[in-house]
């Protein structure tokens, strides 16, 4: 289960149970933090948290935000600056040399609307987008936290309160702009007045395993705990695979020719190739390396990969460069795995990392932040926001 599902199943039980709750997104990030915008952490009134918008520093103090929030109903945009040694006041001492925004938000119907909507963004298959307002100055009728969804099959719907007309117009193309991209940032209207953040909500992670062996248990085990969508295919057709394979989303059955009928792929699809038999991989990839996925693995040494490759129908048609870097084999980071739990994580994180764009190196060889930063954009161009650098905590202190 991933942290949004278990934030989505706990709100549910809480509004089941009659039990107030808040909901803290990060919205802005500049410099330095833990966590990006879109990490979410839902408090309850008896004192339950899910979730995490930072490493633990900031969640003390949001819990005690979010009980006035829950007391008022009124939501509260709350600025944590650790740019300068002023957070120290606050009991805080990070360090982090960020500024962080978090929107608290009690439960109610716009956070309704948002749970649904993330509801169907893990549903999905499908990038989705939000746009949620976290300033309006002088922009009438808008509301702070009101939000524009685009869901993930395409429908666009939009709370009470959310801008209208033109400036809608405007949120819908860069709500699109976010899912083609596959990026979040703020952006500015009505000259400036009013800021949103831009959300693109990436589904969950699909990954098939090929290969029902020993070492592709600690594989499901490890993508389950990471939330990812887990298929495995026994490409000997064995029925014990089923209850060996239990905490899998889907076991499937099927000869290794037959997986183009029974399978569905996206192009965001990870596939990872461990049937430690040749002939079996061979027809896999005839049938992977002619999709467009994202990621395709293959278990086995590089000599026994160039020796499939050679093997393979069409070799000029399929193996183009588009194609041939999706396949990765040896599958996994060279982290010196040698157990099956080992191996395992050495290909969880190679798959993490190419989805995220990242080459899997140590962080302290990276140049430049850990995360990339998103721009604020205003009509296309990058921008800074109105009072960016206003006080270290924009709202009530907390019990206030």
């Amino acid at each position: 289960m991933t942290e949004i599902q278990s934030i989505i199943a706990a709100y549910r039980r809480a509004a089941e149970e009659n039990v107030c709750a808040a909901l803290a997104t990060v919205v802005r990030v500049e410099g330095s933090a833990y966590r990006r915008p879109g990490a979410r952490m839902l408090v309850t009134e008896d004192g339950r948290t899910i979730g995490v918008v930072s490493g633990g520093c900031l969640e003390g103090d949001v819990r005690g935000r979010a009980a006035r929030v829950m007391r008022t109903g009124k939501p509260t945009l709350v600025r944590y600056d650790t740019t300068t040694d002023e957070d120290v006041v606050w009991g805080l001492g990070l360090g982090c040399n960020g500024v962080v925004d978090v929107l608290i938000e009690p439960a109610n119907e716009r956070a309704d609307h948002l749970v649904r909507f993330l509801e169907a963004c893990s549903n999905s298959q499908e990038r989705a987008a939000c746009a949620t307002t976290i300033r309006a100055e002088g922009v009438a009728d808008v509301a702070l936290g009101s939000r524009v969804f685009l869901f993930p099959d395409g429908m666009v719907k939009a709370d009470a309160g959310a801008p209208e007309c033109a400036t809608l117009t405007q949120i819908n193309l860069d709500l699109r702009k976010a899912v083609r991209s596959a990026t979040s940032f703020g952006a500015l209207y009505e000259g400036g007045n009013l800021e949103v953040f831009i959300e693109a909500v990436e589904p969950p992670v699909a990954l098939i395993i090929f290969g029902a062996g020993a070492d592709a248990v600690p594989l499901v085990t490890l993508a389950q705990r990471l939330g990812w969508l887990v298929t495995v295919v026994d490409t000997h057709a064995r029925e014990r695979s089923h209850e060996r394979f239990g905490d899998a989303d889907a076991v499937v059955l099927c000869r290794p020719e037959d997986i183009g009928s029974r399978l569905t792929f996206t192009d965001s699809t990870a596939a990872v190739v461990m049937t430690h038999n040749y002939f079996h991989d061979l027809e896999l990839l005839k049938v992977l390396l002619n999709r467009s996925l994202r990621y395709v693995g293959c278990l086995g040494p590089k000599h026994r990969t160039e020796r499939l490759l050679s093997e393979l129908p069409d070799v000029p048609d399929i193996l183009d460069m588009q194609r041939l870097g999706q396949l990765h084999a040896p599958a996994g980071i060279d982290i010196g795995a040698e157990t099956s739990s080992e191996i395992a994580l050495s290909i969880a994180a190679e798959v993490l990392a190419v989805l995220r764009g990242r080459r899997g190196g140590s962080l302290r060889a990276r140049q430049g932040a850990i995360h990339g930063q998103a721009p604020v954009v205003a009509n296309g161009h990058a921008a800074r926001p109105a009072g960016a650098s206003l006080l270290t905590i924009v709202g009530c202190p907390a019990g206030a």
